[in-house]
């Protein structure tokens, strides 16, 4: 790995994570030694110019890091650095597992995994039902999106608590379809609706401004309650 550092965060770059297709690109914000979990963030869809450095992606990576976690984010096949060829979230799915294989060898903790919308879809798949996978944490989870249609028949079975935390006005995750979605899914689950946000959680011409702070709010809220973390710097005991 290389490390560079910025104040008290490290970034380190990942060289031996590989995939069927070949090696994947990709990024760890480390944490605390005793974090109780690692997590993991999947970007959005790669013909919308989705990589593992999208604002979204990015402000979740934020949250997760502010409890101390280990964040690891990378980049699907065919994108950035990452080998191979996009397979319409089919061999993504084994991207994911390949990244959960890597977290469980080198990090050894429980693991939380996130994705924002594609990734969410893609990430969810993959890890409902893995004994390694925590929880799940859908951002923007979209419906129908640029010709493409997702389906989400499995989330009846899946066991893991599952936080759904969207924009009321996302075109690719309607309120109502998403409601439908989510009512089918087992449980335990949750779902946020950020008010006057879009599927990227910008605001919408009625409610101006970047919502993602509000994203973080809730994310970290949920985080809280429902896995019982506490913020770094509680942890620390500083104001």
């Amino acid at each position: 790995m290389t490390t560079s550092t910025g104040g008290s965060s490290h970034i380190r770059s990942i060289e031996d994570l590989r995939g069927p297709a070949g090696r994947l690109e990709a990024v760890l914000n480390t944490g605390s030694d005793a974090a109780p979990y690692a997590a993991i963030v999947c970007h959005p869809h790669p013909k919308g110019g989705g990589t593992m450095h999208n604002k979204v992606v990015y402000h979740a990576m934020k949250t997760l890091s502010s409890f101390g976690l280990p964040v690891v984010r990378f980049n699907f096949r065919g994108v950035g650095l990452s080998e191979g060829t996009h397979d319409d979230g089919h061999g993504e799915r084994d991207d994911v597992r390949a990244v959960l294989d890597w977290v469980e060898q080198n990090l050894a903790r429980p693991i939380l995994l996130a994705g924002f919308s594609f990734g969410s879809s893609v990430g969810m798949r993959a890890a409902c039902g893995d004994p390694r996978v925590a929880a799940l944490v859908a951002l923007g989870l979209p419906v129908h999106a640029e010709g493409r249609d997702y389906s989400y028949h499995f989330l009846e079975s899946c066991p893991q608590p599952k936080l759904f935390l969207s924009g009321d006005s996302d075109i690719y995750g309607p309120q109502a379809q998403v409601e439908e979605v989510i009512a089918r899914a087992a449980e335990p689950k949750h779902v946020e609706w950020v008010a006057g946000a879009d599927h990227f959680f910008q605001g919408t011409a009625a409610h101006p401004g970047s919502k993602l702070p509000v994203m973080q709010q809730h994310l970290s809220r949920w985080l809280q309650q429902v896995l019982h973390l506490q913020p770094a710097s509680a942890q620390e005991g500083t104001p």
